[in-house]
């Protein structure tokens, strides 16, 4: 079974935490595929980029891992407890009761999701930063300039599997012929084919691409193209630099789904996108079972006030 080199080194070191890799033997489904289904989830405070004060580090020791934790609880209740705003200041976003972002870095250690480069940094083109920039200086213009998230239409693909800062579970169902994931954000639902060779044509252009997939050895593979170029790589503040940076229809994604214990998933994602990006990057992180974990209704448009809310700000200021 082929792995890359960075997810043989996260293979490593959960065998501490979960069944050793070479012990673990995957079960089956009743059409005898890799069972991967079941509810995941992938919570967590580690950042989609490397920290640039980690730059030549990519995992944690265990005693970091404890800092780091103790510190995010301890800035959380301070957080809670001190909620101050001032007079004409922004009242902010939810308080800490209303996110579900975790409270521990991901079960590997590593020190950013993004693994290749080995700097953990994405490469952006400048002219990408500076579209992604120019967006957020002008939500009060246009609903355009609004992520797409933010939009309620899609998170895109890698993005709907980025974690944000709720809502991060997963409801991975196979069949004969299909791999399919239910988001618990923003409700998409991606229908991968197992049994197609070749994607549909090139002038269907998609909000999540078109995905076809196939094993390898007990690794699912999943390859997206067909990619429409009005989505975004990362939509939610989670997603640091790479949030609103766009995608373009010449974007790729690989994706590897590949179960290493009854707990764990290791899921890595190659996105290739010259337009956007001066070289392919790799993002890989675990997905944890959690099958007491209850996913409701994502009712993003029926209470989205925001858009409207910021344009009529923006035209306010116009009139005054």
């Amino acid at each position: 079974m082929y792995m890359p080199a960075t997810l043989l080194g996260f293979l490593s070191f959960t065998t501490a935490i979960n069944a050793a890799p070479q012990d673990y033997i995957v079960g089956r489904t009743v059409h005898g595929q890799p069972d991967l289904q079941g509810l995941w989830t992938n919570d967590t405070i580690t950042p989609i980029e490397r920290p640039e004060a980690l730059a030549g580090q990519a995992f944690l020791s265990t005693d970091e891992v404890a800092a780091l934790e103790a510190r995010t609880a301890e800035r959380r209740e301070l957080a809670d407890d001190n909620i101050v705003v001032e007079t004409g200041g922004s009242i902010g976003g939810y308080n800490q009761i209303w996110l579900d972002s975790g409270d521990t870095v991901l079960s590997t250690g590593q020190t950013s999701m993004i693994v290749d480069p080995p700097n953990g940094r994405a490469p952006i083109r400048p002219e990408a930063a500076a579209k992604r920039d120019y967006g957020f200086a002008h939500v009060e213009d246009h609903w355009v300039n609004h992520t797409v998230w933010d939009r309620c239409i899609t998170r895109g693909v890698p993005g709907s599997m980025l974690p944000a800062g709720y809502n991060n579970a997963y409801r991975f169902i196979q069949t004969a012929d299909s791999f399919t994931i239910v988001h618990e954000m923003i409700h998409d639902v991606r229908i991968i084919s197992l049994n197609k060779d070749v994607h549909v044509d090139s002038n269907v252009k998609l909000w999540m691409g078109d995905s076809i997939a196939h094993w390898e050895g007990d690794s699912l593979v999943v390859e997206t193209r067909n990619f429409n170029d009005r989505g975004m790589i990362a939509s939610s503040a989670a997603g640091g630099r790479l949030k609103g940076v766009p995608v373009s229809e010449e974007l790729h994604v690989l994706e590897r789904f590949t179960r290493v214990s009854e707990a764990t998933i290791m899921w890595e994602a190659t996105v290739t996108d010259p337009v956007n990006f001066t070289e392919p990057f790799t993002i890989s992180m675990p997905l944890t079972r959690d099958d007491e974990y209850v996913m409701y209704e994502y009712a993003c448009h029926e209470g989205n006030y925001a858009i409207s809310n910021i344009l009529s700000a923006g035209r306010a200021k116009e009139t005054e």
